[in-house]
């Protein structure tokens, strides 16, 4: 049954109990450590349950030291013009007076609605005013072992992924909130799916509302049976197609932060990956071939443990691991119905002012980007892997930010008949 037994289960349970503890300060592996087989019970403080299966099953990790990242000066800006005013609802699934920028300037360890603060702070952190992700692709399949690579099963290649936000929006006119006759958060789509030749054509569009009573309205389009599929919020914790992903954890946490129970958990220093030396990415050999070769490096963190309160939702609590600098994932632990470590998401990210250099688009100021994720079925040993962007385009930037609609990120990119459209 592969990871699936009573010793990772015991594992993942003592490391929630010490995080709860508040333990006294982990032993940090020196810059330079490569963190392995023989050495990871030594620095096991600063590795997720997830993180430590991964190690063991072929992965190896080479730390760097800490280099410091922040929010973008606009974000700043917003964050300091409004967030005296935002205050969160009794029942903790909503905000009230929010327009832009980080909600919580400080939130107390012992504030009973800190994990759901520590939350919409994330969820605010990584809004942006518009974004297009543009040819990545995707490989699925059983991991190997003993210096043997994935089986890939699949492979997946995505010709964009699209978001939206109406309000919140700090850089691009009109500001902070566009005409919104949806009454939309934001609006996302990925289409059209390019391979494998089975699902060419298929996409999907979701709609993510500002009532947070509301549930998103989500649909996909697949082309070979003419036929759109509307899927509900439970279903959004489904994979699909193969693959390990599903829709709600995207970035490490994309759900309704209103939808869920959350618990803060505690602080802990971590290794997560912030400062990838490439696009594309590279990613390590076989038998870790299932997570990306960049440097880790200790990041101090919150924990936050969230439960779902959708009726046949997939998973029974993800634990994540929330940057405190940048308020973003490092990885997010998922568990089944049972209580067992099931799956695990991971980031890596890169801070510049553009992805790499000569990239058409850029910043004055480091924006995050993601190289790459990895999303590991640790029951089933099976994994993931998305290259954003795919190295089979040279010169692809991948992503595009805050651009308005000069790169075709405008309102009528997500309805549902510009997907059918693209699709045939």
């Amino acid at each position: 049954m592969g990871w699936r037994n009573a010793a990772l289960a015991a594992a993942a349970t003592l490391a929630l109990a010490a995080i709860t503890a508040r333990p006294a300060a982990a032993e940090v592996p020196p810059t330079g450590t490569v963190v392995n087989r023989s050495n990871i019970d030594r620095y096991i403080d600063v590795l997720s349950p997830s993180i430590k299966g991964l190690i063991e099953r072929g992965a190896v990790i080479k730390v760097s030291e800490h280099k410091k990242v922040g929010l973008a000066p606009p974000f700043v800006a917003a964050t300091e013009k409004y967030a005296g005013q935002v205050q969160i609802s009794p029942d903790s699934t909503h905000l009230m007076n929010h327009v832009a920028g980080l909600p919580f300037l400080e939130v107390k360890s012992d504030d009973p609605q800190a994990g759901a603060k520590h939350m919409f702070n994330f969820n605010s952190a990584i809004a942006v005013d518009d974004l297009d992700l543009r040819n990545f692709d995707c490989d699925t399949g059983a991991l190997g072992s003993a210096g043997n690579p994935i089986k890939m099963e699949r492979h997946f290649l995505i010709d964009h992924m699209r978001r939206l936000y109406f309000r919140e929006r700090t850089l691009v006119d009109p500001k902070p909130e566009m005409p919104n006759r949806d009454n939309a958060r934001y609006k996302e789509a990925m289409y059209p799916m390019i391979e494998p030749f089975d699902l060419k054509g298929t996409g999907f569009t979701s709609n993510r509302y500002i009532d947070h009573t509301k549930q998103d309205d989500s649909w996909l389009y697949l082309p070979q049976l003419r036929r759109v599929r509307r899927l509900s919020s439970a279903q959004r914790s489904d994979a699909l197609f193969g693959q390990d992903t599903d829709q709600d954890s995207y970035a490490g946490y994309a759900g309704n932060v209103g939808w869920f129970t959350w618990k803060f958990l505690g602080e802990k220093t971590m290794l997560g990956s912030f400062h990838a030396d490439k696009i594309p990415v590279e990613w390590q050999p076989p038998s870790g071939d299932f997570l990306h070769a960049s440097a880790w490096e200790p990041r101090e963190v919150w924990v936050v443990e969230g439960a779902s309160k959708v009726p046949q939702y997939a998973y029974s609590k993800r634990v994540i691991y929330l940057d405190r600098e940048s308020y973003r994932i490092l990885y997010s632990d998922i568990y089944d119905q049972a209580g067992e470590l099931w799956k695990v998401w991971v980031n890596n990210f890169m801070y510049a002012h553009r992805p790499f250099e000569g990239a058409k688009y850029g910043f004055d100021y480091d924006v995050s980007y993601n190289p790459s994720i990895s999303m590991v079925d640790m029951q089933l040993e099976h994994a993931t892997i998305c290259a954003m962007p795919s190295a089979r385009f040279p010169g692809e930037q991948g992503w595009y930010i805050n651009l308005g609609d000069k790169e075709g990120t405008s309102e009528s990119y997500f309805e549902l008949s510009a997907i059918i459209a693209a699709g045939r």
